[in-house]
C-alpha cells in the first residue's frame, strides 16, 4: 500500500489470495497508526479490499432491543474506497470507469482522483529492481521466506534510499536549480 502523500509504500502483504493479503495489510495499518478507520484509499477493480476493510475495522452495530441482536461487521459512514475500473478491449485499456464503494461519491472522487498510476508506477519499479518477483527468470522466489524477505529489503531501499522525482519542490527564485528534493539524502560521516 502507498500513502497518497508521500507516495512512500507504508505496508505490504504476502498471502495465497488477494484477501488474505489485504487482510495482512490493514492489520499492518491498524498497528502503525490507523488503530480506529481506515485511511482514504483507491484501488483497482481486483481483490477483497472492501471485505478486508470491514473484517479489521468493522463495527458491529448496537442491539436495538428486540429480536436476535446483531453478529456481523459493518463499514463505518466515515470511510473513503474508490475502485477505478478498467475497461479493457483486446488487452488495451480504453476507458475507466470510478466506483465509489464507501463515501460520499463526489468528495471521494475529488479527493484521491480518477488513477491507479501511482500504485502501477510502484509495482513496475518493483518488479524491475526485484528479480524475486519476476516470472520465468532464475531468481524468482519460491520460498515464501524468501519472498518476503526481499519485498521488506526492497520497501527500504525504495522508501529511505532511492529518491522520488514526484516529491520535488519547485524552486522559483534560483536560476540554477529549478527542483530541489522534498527529502533530504542519506549520508554517511
Amino acid at each position: 500500500m502507498i500513502d497518497m502523500d508521500s507516495r512512500l509504500r507504508i505496508a505490504h502483504g504476502i498471502a495465497k489470495t488477494e484477501n488474505l493479503a489485504s487482510v495482512e495489510v490493514f492489520q499492518i495499518l491498524k498497528r502503525r497508526g490507523h488503530p480506529d478507520s481506515p485511511q482514504p484509499m483507491v484501488s483497482n477493480g481486483w481483490g477483497g479490499i472492501d471485505d478486508a476493510m470491514v473484517e479489521i475495522y468493522g463495527v458491529v452495530p448496537e442491539c436495538k432491543g428486540r429480536g436476535r441482536p446483531p453478529t456481523i461487521k459493518r463499514p463505518r459512514s466515515d470511510w473513503q474506497y474508490l475502485q477505478v475500473v478498467k475497461n479493457r478491449e483486446n488487452g488495451r485499456v480504453v476507458g475507466i470507469k470510478p466506483r465509489v464503494i464507501y463515501g460520499d461519491k463526489d468528495k471521494v472522487v475529488e479527493l484521491m482522483g480518477k488513477s491507479t498510476v501511482y500504485v502501477e508506477r510502484t509495482h513496475l519499479t518493483m518488479r524491475t529492481f526485484n528479480s524475486r518477483l519476476t516470472r520465468k527468470t532464475l531468481a524468482f522466489s519460491k520460498l515464501l521466506d524468501m519472498y518476503m524477505a526481499s519485498a521488506a529489503f526492497d520497501d527500504i531501499i525504495y522508501n529511505i534510499v532511492r529518491l522520488l522525482k514526484s516529491l520535488r519542490v519547485e524552486r522559483f527564485n534560483d536560476p540554477i536549480r529549478r527542483w530541489i528534493p522534498r527529502l533530504l539524502q542519506w549520508r554517511l560521516d
